[in-house]
């Protein structure tokens, strides 16, 4: 934004600039960041989309516009209407090239580039670069530079990455225990679909959490309040799906927490990236089911980062907390100023009893709901999924002494693992075989890495064997 602000004229008689979004949310908040950074120079920066008036925007074209921020769909409609020429601009910037594609865009976007002159810089920024996006580099950039990060700075360094493994019918419960326990919660929470968004906002309410939620089945304008009442912090709990949490760029989130676990690797790197900004540390949160224990471990290893396990706080913690957060409040208002008339009501109820039991009556009339463990309930956490099995591959055999009875014993001094959890051992001539639960085979692979074991054998998967 701001190179193609420094660069071009005020008071032109064309546009000069088209940047491409996939999303409305996303052609809003590059507009607005644009203008923010534009300072004394007249410039008229104009975002188009779907969802708002066709009127309002021709009238603003009308005027005159030097940046159009827009949506592939609507900047297509408008070329058709004549209402918008862009031969002429100095600049086209793809902004999220991958995302467009993913939403079919792929063939508006060729049909947009096609519509600008030569005389033009173009720019174009992916989170990732399929071969279709290459391709648009290739056709339309000719030599272009490409400026790229490292893998394994897809995730953000300063996010605290944890899974807990809970039934889904006791996520909810999980998800009020997290809230309940932080001192100061400011999160997304990701669903699948926005059926599950608009089960868990209402959910949500019933148990007096500041919660909306965000779906593609909203109008544009109910969408926009809720991303504002999310933005001042009227609300403190946003849930949304994939889709229409693209293009949102919130500030200062404590939580992005993955109610439903994410489709690909690609998708949890894009959640998990909204916290954790700034040089400020952030927390990520999955729940997963046993049988999905194999498929986050997958996301784990493609998006390269650590996801730890962890359990789920206690009500007795959780109440604690509490208390610490209304001690804090309380003492605020006891060093703030006292209005007089208050202060005669105070000697009147101190003088009818102990200062300590008067107090105690109070903070139980104020917060005795809010202080009882009563409204949570239990949640059966850490159920090993007996059915999903993996074969383990061992590299040695019985032409190295190898026998049952000293393999059990080599995986149990690595891992504590029980006897009766080790199945289906072959002990072949120059390798071996033997068969561990999931979560079991991974404490051992990960526990044997961390030794980088070298006098004993060395083992790997083979492959996923189902019961």
């Amino acid at each position: 934004g701001l190179p193609v602000i420094e660069l071009i004229k005020e008071n032109a008689k064309n546009i000069q600039v088209i940047i491409l979004t996939p999303t409305r949310e996303l052609a809003i908040q590059v507009s607005e960041e644009l203008n923010s950074l534009k300072g004394k120079k007249r410039l008229s920066i104009i975002p188009i989309y779907g969802g708002q008036s066709i009127g309002l925007q021709l009238a603003r074209l009308r005027q005159g516009a030097d940046i159009i921020v827009g949506t592939p769909g609507r900047v297509i409609d408008h070329l058709n209407r004549k209402t918008l020429k862009i031969d002429s601009v100095s600049f086209l910037i793809l902004d999220e090239a991958d995302e467009m594609l993913d939403m079919g865009f792929l063939e508006d976007v060729n049909k947009i580039i096609e519509q600008t002159g030569d005389k033009k810089r173009t720019m174009l920024f992916s989170a990732t670069m399929p071969q279709e996006v290459v391709q648009i580099a290739k056709k339309y950039m000719k030599d272009y530079q490409a400026i790229k990060i490292t893998q394994d700075q897809l995730t953000c360094a300063q996010t605290d990455q944890i899974y807990f493994e809970v039934p889904i019918s006791d996520r909810f419960e999980a998800l009020c225990r997290i809230i309940d326990i932080e001192e100061k919660f400011y999160g997304l929470v990701f669903c699948r679909t926005k059926i599950d968004v608009d089960k868990l906002t209402g959910c949500l309410a019933e148990r007096g959490y500041a919660a909306e939620g965000l779906h593609g089945g909203m109008s544009q304008s109910v969408r926009e309040k809720i991303l504002s009442k999310f933005r001042s912090k009227k609300i403190i709990i946003l849930v949304a799906t994939d889709v229409a949490a693209r293009g949102i760029d919130i500030q200062n989130l404590t939580h992005v927490i993955n109610f439903s676990l994410p489709q690909d690797p690609k998708s949890y790197v894009h959640r998990v990236g909204r916290t954790g900004r700034a040089g400020k540390e952030g927390v990520a949160i999955t729940f997963i089911t046993p049988r999905e224990y194999q498929k986050l471990r997958f996301i784990q290893r493609k998006a390269k980062t650590d996801i730890r396990r962890e359990k789920l706080p206690k009500v007795k913690d959780i109440i604690n907390s509490k208390k610490d957060k209304i001690k804090n409040k309380l003492e605020k208002i006891i060093e703030a100023p006292v209005q007089k008339n208050y202060i005669q009501m105070s000697k009147e109820l101190l003088a009818k009893g102990n200062p300590e039991e008067v107090l105690a009556g109070l903070i139980k009339y104020l917060f005795e709901a809010e202080l009882s463990g009563k409204h949570y309930g239990q949640i059966k956490e850490g159920i090993v999924d007996k059915k999903g099995k993996t074969r383990l591959f061992v590299s040695h055999g019985k032409k190295n002494g190898l026998t049952i009875k000293k393999l059990i014993n080599f995986v149990k001094e690595n891992c504590k693992i029980e006897s009766d959890q080790i199945n289906d051992i072959q002990i072949l001539d120059s390798f071996s075989f033997l068969t561990l639960p999931f979560h079991e085979a991974e404490l051992l692979l990960l526990e044997l890495k961390k030794r980088k074991v070298g006098s004993g054998p060395s083992i790997v998967k083979a492959r996923n064997k189902k019961k």
